[in-house]
Protein backbone atom coordinates (compact mmCIF):
# COMPACT_ATOMS: atom_id res chain seq x y z
CA UNK A 1 0.00 0.00 0.00
CA UNK A 2 2.87 2.57 1.05
CA UNK A 3 4.09 1.94 -2.69
CA UNK A 4 0.97 2.50 -4.66
CA UNK A 5 0.78 5.91 -2.24
CA UNK A 6 3.96 6.74 -3.68
CA UNK A 7 3.40 6.39 -6.95
CA UNK A 8 0.23 8.38 -6.39
CA UNK A 9 1.74 10.94 -5.05
CA UNK A 10 4.20 10.91 -7.94
CA UNK A 11 1.70 11.22 -10.08
CA UNK A 12 0.12 13.73 -8.61
CA UNK A 13 2.96 15.90 -8.41
CA UNK A 14 3.59 15.26 -11.70
CA UNK A 15 0.46 16.42 -13.15
CA UNK A 16 1.13 19.48 -11.35
CA UNK A 17 3.96 20.89 -12.73
CA UNK A 18 3.39 19.76 -16.25
CA UNK A 19 0.64 21.70 -15.94
CA UNK A 20 2.43 24.72 -13.92
CA UNK A 21 4.50 24.71 -17.20
CA UNK A 22 1.48 24.61 -19.47
CA UNK A 23 -0.05 27.67 -17.30
CA UNK A 24 3.60 29.43 -18.02
CA UNK A 25 3.55 28.73 -21.18
CA UNK A 26 0.01 29.97 -21.81
CA UNK A 27 0.79 33.15 -19.93
CA UNK A 28 4.13 34.26 -21.75
CA UNK A 29 1.72 34.04 -25.24
CA UNK A 30 -0.50 36.15 -23.75
CA UNK A 31 2.00 38.92 -23.00
CA UNK A 32 2.54 39.28 -26.47
CA UNK A 33 -1.49 41.17 -26.22
CA UNK A 34 -1.91 44.59 -25.58
CA UNK A 35 -0.73 47.79 -27.01
CA UNK A 36 2.96 48.31 -28.25
CA UNK A 37 5.26 50.68 -30.20
CA UNK A 38 6.92 48.67 -33.01
CA UNK A 39 10.33 48.49 -34.05
CA UNK A 40 10.93 46.81 -37.57
CA UNK A 41 14.57 46.20 -38.34
CA UNK A 42 15.75 44.01 -41.46
CA UNK A 43 19.09 44.07 -42.81
CA UNK A 44 20.66 41.46 -45.59
CA UNK A 45 24.29 40.13 -43.66
CA UNK A 46 26.35 37.76 -46.07
CA UNK A 47 25.20 36.76 -49.39
CA UNK A 48 26.52 33.69 -51.80
CA UNK A 49 26.03 34.45 -54.98
CA UNK A 50 28.81 34.42 -57.90
CA UNK A 51 27.02 37.13 -59.88
CA UNK A 52 29.29 40.40 -59.66
CA UNK A 53 25.94 42.06 -60.28
CA UNK A 54 24.18 40.46 -57.23
CA UNK A 55 22.62 43.95 -55.33
CA UNK A 56 21.79 43.08 -51.56
CA UNK A 57 17.74 44.15 -49.75
CA UNK A 58 18.23 47.51 -48.85
CA UNK A 59 18.40 48.23 -44.88
CA UNK A 60 14.28 48.26 -43.60
CA UNK A 61 13.85 50.23 -41.11
CA UNK A 62 10.28 51.02 -39.89
CA UNK A 63 8.32 51.84 -37.01
CA UNK A 64 4.66 51.76 -35.77
CA UNK A 65 1.55 51.31 -33.23
CA UNK A 66 0.20 47.84 -32.95
CA UNK A 67 -2.87 46.29 -30.66
CA UNK A 68 -2.55 43.16 -30.54
CA UNK A 69 -6.04 41.01 -29.19
CA UNK A 70 -6.55 38.19 -27.80
CA UNK A 71 -9.63 36.71 -29.68
CA UNK A 72 -9.38 32.81 -28.40
CA UNK A 73 -8.47 31.95 -25.09
CA UNK A 74 -8.83 28.43 -24.53
CA UNK A 75 -6.86 25.76 -22.70
CA UNK A 76 -5.26 24.16 -25.88
CA UNK A 77 -5.32 27.27 -27.96
CA UNK A 78 -4.93 31.10 -27.51
CA UNK A 79 -5.53 33.02 -30.95
CA UNK A 80 -4.15 36.67 -31.13
CA UNK A 81 -5.04 39.17 -33.86
CA UNK A 82 -2.82 42.45 -34.94
CA UNK A 83 -4.23 45.66 -35.75
CA UNK A 84 -1.55 48.67 -37.06
CA UNK A 85 -2.92 52.41 -36.21
CA UNK A 86 -1.25 54.12 -38.62
CA UNK A 87 -0.97 58.03 -39.74
CA UNK A 88 -1.75 61.75 -37.67
CA UNK A 89 -1.86 60.27 -34.11
CA UNK A 90 -4.99 62.60 -34.00
CA UNK A 91 -6.80 61.02 -36.56
CA UNK A 92 -4.98 57.50 -37.34
CA UNK A 93 -6.32 54.93 -39.38
CA UNK A 94 -6.00 51.52 -39.09
CA UNK A 95 -4.76 48.23 -41.16
CA UNK A 96 -5.59 44.59 -40.29
CA UNK A 97 -2.62 42.89 -40.01
CA UNK A 98 -1.10 39.58 -39.28
CA UNK A 99 -2.60 36.76 -37.05
CA UNK A 100 -0.64 34.25 -35.04
CA UNK A 101 -2.44 30.85 -33.25
CA UNK A 102 -0.96 29.08 -30.48
CA UNK A 103 -1.73 25.32 -30.38
CA UNK A 104 -1.02 23.07 -27.50
CA UNK A 105 0.84 19.64 -28.77
CA UNK A 106 -0.87 20.05 -32.62
CA UNK A 107 0.14 17.47 -34.88
CA UNK A 108 -2.02 19.30 -38.32
CA UNK A 109 0.93 21.26 -40.23
CA UNK A 110 0.55 23.33 -43.56
CA UNK A 111 4.29 23.46 -44.68
CA UNK A 112 5.25 26.01 -46.97
CA UNK A 113 7.09 24.88 -50.10
CA UNK A 114 7.38 27.87 -52.85
CA UNK A 115 4.91 28.82 -55.61
CA UNK A 116 2.17 29.61 -52.94
CA UNK A 117 1.70 25.87 -52.53
CA UNK A 118 1.63 24.51 -48.48
CA UNK A 119 2.20 20.98 -48.41
CA UNK A 120 0.12 19.08 -45.44
CA UNK A 121 2.02 16.84 -43.04
CA UNK A 122 0.88 15.00 -40.16
CA UNK A 123 3.10 14.48 -36.65
CA UNK A 124 3.34 11.78 -34.26
CA UNK A 125 1.87 12.81 -31.20
CA UNK A 126 5.32 11.95 -29.36
CA UNK A 127 7.07 14.87 -31.68
CA UNK A 128 5.05 17.51 -30.20
CA UNK A 129 4.99 16.71 -26.67
CA UNK A 130 4.61 19.43 -24.51
CA UNK A 131 5.07 21.92 -27.76
CA UNK A 132 3.58 24.84 -28.81
CA UNK A 133 2.68 25.52 -32.60
CA UNK A 134 2.56 29.09 -33.77
CA UNK A 135 0.50 29.29 -36.83
CA UNK A 136 1.14 32.81 -38.63
CA UNK A 137 -1.88 33.92 -41.09
CA UNK A 138 -1.70 36.82 -43.44
CA UNK A 139 -4.04 39.97 -43.58
CA UNK A 140 -6.99 38.25 -45.48
CA UNK A 141 -6.04 35.01 -42.82
CA UNK A 142 -4.83 32.83 -45.50
CA UNK A 143 -1.71 30.65 -44.24
CA UNK A 144 1.44 32.44 -44.15
CA UNK A 145 3.62 30.00 -42.24
CA UNK A 146 4.34 27.67 -38.72
CA UNK A 147 6.56 25.67 -36.50
CA UNK A 148 6.39 23.99 -33.67
CA UNK A 149 8.60 23.92 -30.42
CA UNK A 150 9.27 23.92 -26.64
CA UNK A 151 8.66 27.57 -23.95
CA UNK A 152 11.49 27.75 -22.54
CA UNK A 153 11.47 29.49 -18.94
CA UNK A 154 14.76 29.82 -17.90
CA UNK A 155 17.18 32.29 -15.66
CA UNK A 156 14.18 34.88 -15.53
CA UNK A 157 13.70 34.46 -19.64
CA UNK A 158 11.01 33.10 -21.15
CA UNK A 159 11.28 32.14 -25.17
CA UNK A 160 10.26 29.97 -28.03
CA UNK A 161 12.64 29.38 -31.04
CA UNK A 162 11.79 27.84 -33.94
CA UNK A 163 13.00 27.41 -37.76
CA UNK A 164 10.62 26.87 -40.52
CA UNK A 165 9.78 27.45 -44.41
CA UNK A 166 7.30 30.79 -45.13
CA UNK A 167 6.63 32.69 -48.14
CA UNK A 168 9.04 36.37 -49.04
CA UNK A 169 7.97 39.19 -46.71
CA UNK A 170 5.99 41.62 -47.88
CA UNK A 171 8.65 43.83 -48.29
CA UNK A 172 10.37 41.39 -51.14
CA UNK A 173 8.04 39.51 -53.08
CA UNK A 174 7.42 42.77 -55.93
CA UNK A 175 11.34 43.34 -55.24
CA UNK A 176 12.87 40.41 -55.65
CA UNK A 177 12.45 36.96 -57.94
CA UNK A 178 15.85 35.43 -57.12
CA UNK A 179 14.44 33.45 -54.16
CA UNK A 180 10.97 31.73 -53.39
CA UNK A 181 11.18 30.54 -49.60
CA UNK A 182 12.00 32.47 -46.74
CA UNK A 183 14.10 29.58 -43.82
CA UNK A 184 12.93 31.76 -40.94
CA UNK A 185 14.80 31.39 -37.52
CA UNK A 186 12.26 32.64 -35.17
CA UNK A 187 12.13 33.58 -31.73
CA UNK A 188 9.97 35.27 -29.72
CA UNK A 189 11.00 36.25 -26.15
CA UNK A 190 9.13 38.21 -23.70
CA UNK A 191 11.09 41.17 -21.97
CA UNK A 192 10.25 43.20 -19.01
CA UNK A 193 8.61 45.95 -21.68
CA UNK A 194 7.02 43.90 -24.12
CA UNK A 195 8.59 41.01 -26.21
CA UNK A 196 11.31 41.30 -29.26
CA UNK A 197 11.10 38.80 -32.24
CA UNK A 198 14.35 38.03 -33.29
CA UNK A 199 14.84 36.54 -36.36
CA UNK A 200 17.76 34.40 -38.12
CA UNK A 201 16.71 34.02 -41.96
CA UNK A 202 17.97 32.58 -45.25
CA UNK A 203 16.82 32.94 -48.72
CA UNK A 204 16.69 30.16 -50.70
CA UNK A 205 15.87 29.02 -54.30
CA UNK A 206 14.23 25.61 -54.57
CA UNK A 207 13.77 24.12 -57.48
CA UNK A 208 12.04 20.55 -58.22
CA UNK A 209 14.95 17.97 -58.37
CA UNK A 210 17.51 20.00 -57.08
CA UNK A 211 19.28 20.64 -54.14
CA UNK A 212 17.80 24.18 -51.87
CA UNK A 213 19.95 26.81 -52.84
CA UNK A 214 21.13 29.60 -50.27
CA UNK A 215 21.34 32.84 -51.84
CA UNK A 216 21.89 34.97 -48.74
CA UNK A 217 21.04 35.65 -44.79
CA UNK A 218 19.20 38.00 -43.20
CA UNK A 219 18.91 39.56 -39.67
CA UNK A 220 15.37 40.54 -38.75
CA UNK A 221 14.87 42.24 -35.09
CA UNK A 222 11.86 43.58 -34.19
CA UNK A 223 10.93 45.14 -31.08
CA UNK A 224 7.55 45.54 -29.31
CA UNK A 225 7.56 47.98 -26.51
CA UNK A 226 4.12 48.34 -24.46
CA UNK A 227 2.40 51.72 -24.06
CA UNK A 228 -0.90 52.49 -22.04
CA UNK A 229 -4.23 50.72 -24.11
CA UNK A 230 -5.75 54.27 -24.12
CA UNK A 231 -3.05 54.74 -27.32
CA UNK A 232 -4.43 52.19 -29.09
CA UNK A 233 -8.31 52.81 -28.73
CA UNK A 234 -8.60 53.82 -32.29
CA UNK A 235 -7.38 49.59 -33.07
CA UNK A 236 -9.71 48.38 -30.29
CA UNK A 237 -12.58 50.11 -31.51
CA UNK A 238 -12.16 49.16 -35.15
CA UNK A 239 -11.73 45.76 -34.38
CA UNK A 240 -14.69 45.52 -32.02
CA UNK A 241 -17.15 47.00 -35.16
CA UNK A 242 -15.36 44.53 -37.64
CA UNK A 243 -14.29 41.31 -35.55
CA UNK A 244 -17.81 39.28 -36.70
CA UNK A 245 -17.18 40.00 -40.53
CA UNK A 246 -13.65 38.92 -39.90
CA UNK A 247 -14.74 35.47 -37.71
CA UNK A 248 -16.74 34.24 -41.02
CA UNK A 249 -13.67 34.54 -42.47
CA UNK A 250 -11.69 32.41 -40.40
CA UNK A 251 -14.66 29.75 -40.25
CA UNK A 252 -14.47 29.51 -43.82
CA UNK A 253 -10.84 29.62 -43.40
CA UNK A 254 -10.65 27.14 -40.89
CA UNK A 255 -12.92 24.37 -42.86
CA UNK A 256 -10.92 24.61 -45.70
CA UNK A 257 -7.76 23.74 -43.76
CA UNK A 258 -9.18 20.67 -42.08
CA UNK A 259 -9.66 19.07 -45.78
CA UNK A 260 -6.55 17.88 -44.56
CA UNK A 261 -4.29 17.90 -47.80
CA UNK A 262 -2.22 19.88 -49.84
CA UNK A 263 -2.89 23.51 -50.23
CA UNK A 264 -2.33 25.90 -53.75
CA UNK A 265 -3.52 29.32 -53.66
CA UNK A 266 -4.11 31.93 -56.60
CA UNK A 267 -2.51 34.94 -56.29
CA UNK A 268 -5.45 36.95 -58.13
CA UNK A 269 -8.74 36.41 -59.19
CA UNK A 270 -10.29 39.11 -61.56
CA UNK A 271 -7.04 40.81 -61.30
CA UNK A 272 -6.80 41.48 -57.36
CA UNK A 273 -5.35 39.73 -54.59
CA UNK A 274 -7.68 38.04 -51.78
CA UNK A 275 -6.91 41.28 -49.20
CA UNK A 276 -8.35 43.40 -51.73
CA UNK A 277 -11.25 41.51 -52.29
CA UNK A 278 -12.26 41.08 -48.23
CA UNK A 279 -11.00 44.61 -47.18
CA UNK A 280 -13.62 46.16 -49.35
CA UNK A 281 -16.50 47.57 -46.93
CA UNK A 282 -18.99 46.48 -49.42
CA UNK A 283 -18.39 42.33 -48.74
CA UNK A 284 -20.09 41.84 -45.77
CA UNK A 285 -22.25 38.75 -46.18
CA UNK A 286 -21.67 35.38 -45.49
CA UNK A 287 -22.04 33.58 -48.83
CA UNK A 288 -20.47 36.16 -51.11
CA UNK A 289 -17.01 35.76 -48.61
CA UNK A 290 -16.94 32.30 -48.84
CA UNK A 291 -17.33 32.40 -52.13
CA UNK A 292 -14.79 34.82 -52.66
CA UNK A 293 -11.88 32.76 -50.65
CA UNK A 294 -13.07 29.45 -52.21
CA UNK A 295 -12.43 31.44 -55.78
CA UNK A 296 -8.76 31.57 -54.57
CA UNK A 297 -8.11 27.61 -53.87
CA UNK A 298 -6.42 25.35 -56.36
CA UNK A 299 -8.85 22.66 -57.84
Amino acid sequence: MKIIAKLLLLTIAFSVNAQSKKTQDRNAIKEMCGCFEVTYNFIETFNYTDDASYKPSETKLSRGLEWAGLITDENNKVSIQHILQVGNPESPMTVKHWRQDWLYQNTDFYMYNGTNHWVFEQKEKKDVRKQWTQKVYQVDDSPRYEGSATWVHVDGKSYWENTTTAPLPRREYTKRNDYNITLRGNRHEITSSGWVHDQDNRKLLREAGKEDVIIANEKGYNTYKKVPEERCKVAKEWWTANNSKWEMVRNKWNEIYTRNTDLSLKINVDNKPLYKHLFSEKITEKEEMYTIIESFVQK
